[in-house]
């Protein structure tokens, strides 16, 4: 299975449109928050399933502003962060997602990636496709693989 994960796209989807071209097949694309209203146009864009939530910016919007999701043998919490104080660092949101039982959290908003693991946590942060913030300022995002024994692979993926 290969997920796509993105975050803090705002409007701006060239290079969405870039990455879905290069992966090749998707099982599946989370998108954690900052969308703008253009959830309908990303649908477009994916071609797959899409599972979206809304960030801070995403002021009017009726998404959910977290999901619980279950793939393969993992327990995932999606957010986008905000809540949580990422900007500071991830320990609030590692502490809650331990708290409810998550194998994984995954979130958004400090247009950073990062993959973090911490006593059985898996913090991924697919950092932003379309306003980057890390040294370097390039478009990020992660591609998830779950192998054929169930084990789930990451990878912090650059557009040039």
């Amino acid at each position: 299975m290969k997920i796509l994960i993105v975050s803090d796209t705002h409007r701006r989807h060239k290079n969405l449109e870039r990455v879905i071209q290069k992966s090749g097949h998707l099982d599946l694309v989370i998108h954690l928050g900052d969308a703008e209203g253009e959830e309908e146009e990303i649908a477009s864009i994916v071609g797959c399933p899409l599972e979206i939530i809304a960030g801070n910016n995403d002021f009017f919007s009726r998404l959910d502003k977290e999901k619980e999701l279950r793939i393969g043998k993992y327990k995932i919490l999606l957010t986008h962060g905000h809540y949580y104080y990422v900007t500071v660092g991830t320990e609030q949101l590692i502490a809650d997602a331990r708290a409810r039982g998550m194998d994984i959290v995954m979130f958004g908003h400090t247009h950073r990636p990062c993959i973090e693991q911490e006593n059985g946590i898996t913090a991924l942060n697919p950092g932003s496709i379309s306003f980057p913030r890390q040294e370097g300022r390039k478009p990020s995002y992660i591609l998830m693989e779950i192998d054929r024994e169930g084990e789930a692979h990451y990878t912090i993926n650059y557009l040039k």
